[in-house]
């Protein structure tokens, strides 16, 4: 029987803040092969696991209970969705190849002049985004589990937030959804299955640098019902078609 690990705090409250998800992930949590660990959460209505070779991911049914279990080693992300929030956690599993944010981090400090950062336990990052260069050079270092999202301080001028803006639409064209600015804060909006839903969400994160207030405005359609193949199929009866029945012919008298 696989060991198992019981997890109670982790509230989704505190992890889902009503921002736009973006780079970095807000938690890393470690996993072993074969290994299982519980979070309690304080409120979920769905989770995804980006790779489900590395980890697996499963709300227990009336609990807010979520179980991951590990299955090779490596690395993956695990997005969780409540009530039009949601956040993204990376779930390292054993011990993949270190990942060495030193030629990122010099990188993003090169682009962005005013970046100030520190490492250790008390990790934390700053920069003004002025340019496409600092946003890219952050975007690259984020993807790295050297900062999580709550040791980020970002400020960005207007023309990087249209930038980013513009990246956004790219991703949500295909998928029929639209992103524009409202105020400070992002406005997603169109109408699309779960999956669709779930798709313009990783999007979201990939395409983004930073939080910024969400409004997740996305209807779910929920695709038509396949038809229950243990049904017997219903045969229309075939129409009749009507028959004229005529008299037969009179005989003619024959003469004499």
């Amino acid at each position: 029987m696989s060991a198992r690990m019981y997890v109670v705090g982790a509230l989704l409250a505190l992890l889902v803040p009503a921002r736009a998800r973006a780079w970095p992930v807000d938690l890393v949590v470690p996993l072993e092969p074969g290994k299982e660990r519980f979070h309690k959460l304080d409120t979920v209505d769905w989770v995804q696991v980006a790779d489900a070779s590395v980890a697996d991911a499963e709300l227990l049914p009336g609990s807010n209970e979520l179980l991951l279990t590990g299955q090779k080693a490596g690395r993956t992300l695990l997005l969780l969705y409540a009530g039009g929030r949601f956040a993204v956690w990376r779930l390292t599993v054993g011990s993949p190849p270190p990942e060495d944010p030193a030629p990122r981090l010099a990188a993003a400090r090169e682009a962005c002049p005013d970046l100030n950062a520190t490492t250790g336990t008390e990790r934390s990052l700053s920069a003004s985004v002025k340019d496409s260069a600092c946003r890219l050079a952050l975007l690259e270092l984020l993807k790295t589990d050297a900062f999580v999202a709550r040791e980020l301080e970002l400020t960005f001028d207007l023309p990087i937030l249209q930038e980013q803006l513009a990246s956004l639409g790219a991703g949500l064209e295909p998928l029929g959804l639209e992103a524009r600015y409202s105020g400070a804060g992002v406005v997603v909006s169109g109408a699309g299955s779960p999956e669709v839903h779930r798709k313009a969400l990783w999007e979201l994160f990939h395409r983004s640098v930073g939080r910024v207030p969400l409004d997740d405005q996305i209807q779910e359609v929920k695709p038509p019902e396949p038809a229950d193949a243990g049904a017997p199929a219903v045969v229309e009866a075939e129409r009749e078609i009507p028959v004229e029945v005529l008299p037969p012919p009179k005989k003619k008298s024959r003469k004499r």
